[in-house]
């Protein structure tokens, strides 16, 4: 029989997988410095916030000291919510004080393997979620790869990724990602990606170093005799340069090309006396100032001499989001294109921030409708997810689902009189 564990049963090391959520106040030393007793009243407001979103999460705090908090979860996307809850609350509490004392929190979340003792957690999980709390801005939200994985199909939220990071004292880069909205949060203080080529400078110094030891070394001839080969190697180089130019030719014609079905000018010589008497009322030079409208005519016409599907057309009619607790129902008249069995639209949803909705869609031979719509920034973060499902018959679409995080959406389209291909 093996040897019982000797002392107290709260010193032996159990070890889990958990969520560990390590956040402090950005800037409290200078907070404190400026107003000791303000300082300290607010943060204690925002940590009874804090303890609250954190038990209504099913989380527990197993630590404080000073400023920070560390809390554990059983669930990484109970985590992911409670962060955004918490931020959003006190960006609330925040707001009605000046900027300069405002008592904001950075976080860091991650998944991973801890030890327990007691009621204490240790181990590379917990220090991994303090490193990522200290690359997050104030006010912002950091994750490890771990936690992306398990909350970017489940979570309607924005991310955007910083890609592998080295952290003190932890010995392997950790993937990680700043979340920069959620919804009824809106958008959230995101950490800049390091600039590309940083480590070009060093590799700069390094070379001038290499070459001040060659000079002192009397590599000098080295060097000169490198500058001769290159200048002797220039010419060639420059005569060969001129012939570059000429694959652009081919690629400027590729729009005429695209055009060439539909248009007189460029379908092949036997076609040539059917094609003009087709287009003589027609004047050449619109489709040649414009051949993106031409490509766009063209193709629904293609498509319905394919397919020859009745649904063929343009849709539109309002498109409504749910009332929530945060937000109140909102409907929007938007329209999409119905061609074979797709169904596309394309619209800004957030003009001010650059924010566009694409939808795309498919429709069964029964009349089924699948439809899927995402909101995307322009540098291609995704904003939110809704999945729709409905039906198509006479004419009218009427599909309904929900936002990625439960808000419910519903869609009503009516093909519009005239608008067949």
């Amino acid at each position: 029989m093996p040897d019982q564990p000797t002392g107290s049963s709260s010193q032996i090391l159990v070890r889990k997988l958990s969520t560990i959520l390590s956040a402090d106040v950005a800037e409290f030393s200078r907070l404190m410095g400026e107003d000791e007793e303000q300082t300290l009243k607010t943060f204690r407001g925002h940590k009874k916030v804090f303890e609250s979103l954190v038990a209504t999460h099913r989380g527990r705090i197993f630590n404080t000291a000073g400023d920070a908090i560390l809390a554990e979860f059983a669930s990484a996307v109970e985590a992911v919510r409670c962060a955004t809850d918490i931020q959003a609350a006190l960006r609330t509490r925040n707001d009605r004080l000046p900027p300069s004392r405002q008592v904001r929190f950075r976080m860091g979340i991650n998944l991973g393997d801890v030890m327990e003792q007691g009621q204490d957690l240790m181990g590379d999980g917990v220090n991994v979620a303090a490193r990522l709390q200290t690359a997050a801005e104030p006010g912002g939200i950091c994750i490890s790869g771990s936690v992306h994985d398990q909350v970017r199909n489940k979570l309607s939220l924005g991310f955007l990724s910083l890609g592998e990071k080295n952290y003190k004292n932890i010995q392997q880069p950790v993937r990680t990602f700043s979340i920069t909205e959620a919804e009824g949060v809106g958008v959230l203080p995101a950490a800049k990606p390091e600039v590309a080529g940083s480590g070009g400078a060093a590799k700069w110094i390094a070379a001038g170093v290499v070459l001040l030891l060659l000079l002192a070394s009397g590599g000098y001839w080295v060097y000169s005799s490198n500058q001769r080969i290159k200048v002797e190697q220039a010419p060639p180089v420059a005569a060969a340069t001129p012939p570059a130019p000429e694959p652009v030719e081919p690629a400027v014609e590729k729009p005429a090309t695209v055009q060439s079905a539909p248009a007189p000018n460029a379908t092949p010589p036997i076609a040539q006396p059917e094609a003009k008497k087709a287009a003589m009322p027609r004047p050449a030079a619109p489709r040649e100032s414009a051949p993106s409208s031409a490509v766009a005519a063209v193709a629904p016409s293609a498509t319905n001499a394919v397919s020859a599907s009745p649904y063929d057309g343009v849709y539109s009619g309002p498109i409504c989001y749910g009332q929530t607790p945060k937000f109140p129902r909102r409907c929007f008249n938007r329209e999409g294109t119905m061609s074979g069995k797709k169904i596309a639209g394309q619209w800004l949803e957030a003009p001010e921030a650059g924010v566009t909705m694409f939808l795309t869609g498919d429709v069964a031979p029964s009349g089924d409708v699948k439809i899927e719509m995402h909101s995307q920034k322009p540098d291609g973060t995704i904003v939110v997810l809704i999945d729709l499902k409905g039906t198509l018959h006479d004419g009218l679409i009427d599909a309904s689902g929900s936002f990625r995080r439960g808000r419910q959406a519903t869609l009503k389209w009516r093909k519009k009189p005239g608008a067949s291909n």
